[in-house]
């Protein structure tokens, strides 16, 4: 029960879902409700294929390099930890994502980018996805569950963009700020815990 909400913690601090919802509102403005929310549902449905494939593709891509799970492991945590420090550090995720569609000459559709990819199947929420379903450590049944997991944050990522405008009028956009740098603080110490548990490893491992 502890390592399934472990994993729905790691997921939930990287798919950010509470963090989306001011760049829902930013990209969707000038679009109908209706339109709204197939957008929302059309993003939902991206994000998940994109780690879904992730999730199925990263053990053969690791496996194919031949890369060790600890130095995957300490290099994954590595990377998640930065990209905490980003959340806690750098501009507020809504802030980021906004600033990257205003900066497309051409933008696609806001279901695609920004709100699939980068906001909700981010880069810290692929690495996540490929290191909680590793063969190594975790049977089918173990994977399965971790893809329920991600369905479901994804899912709440979802109805939170429904209902995003009561909710954004209530916390405000400083308010999702803030929640997005606390998730960044226990994204950092579960990056930490990830390389703590890879060098222990390494050194049970020289020393058999």
């Amino acid at each position: 029960m502890q390592a399934i909400f472990e994993q729905f913690v790691t997921l939930w601090v990287v798919i950010d879902p509470i963090g989306t919802i001011p760049v829902f509102v930013a990209v969707t403005a000038s679009i109908e409700a209706k339109k709204r929310n197939r957008v929302a549902v059309h993003a939902a449905v991206l994000a998940i294929c994109v780690l879904m494939f992730f999730l199925v593709a990263g053990q053969f891509l690791i496996d194919a390099l031949g890369i060790g799970l600890p130095a995957f492991q300490i290099a994954g945590g590595l990377i998640l930890f930065l990209f905490a420090l980003t959340m806690i550090f750098g501009d507020s995720k809504p802030k980021q994502e906004i600033s990257k569609l205003e900066a497309e000459e051409e933008p696609e559709s806001p279901a695609v980018f920004p709100l699939a990819v980068p906001s909700l199947a981010s880069p810290g929420a692929m690495l996540a996805v490929v290191l909680l379903t590793d063969n190594n450590r975790f049977s089918f049944a173990e994977q399965a569950v971790t893809a329920g997991i991600l369905v479901a944050v994804v899912g709440v990522a979802l109805v939170l963009m429904l209902m995003a405008a009561p909710i954004l009028k209530l916390i405000g956009t400083s308010g999702a700020a803030i929640v997005s740098r606390v998730m960044g603080m226990i994204l950092a110490a579960v990056a930490v815990d990830n390389v703590i548990s890879a060098v222990l490893e390494l050194i049970k491992i020289n020393t058999a």
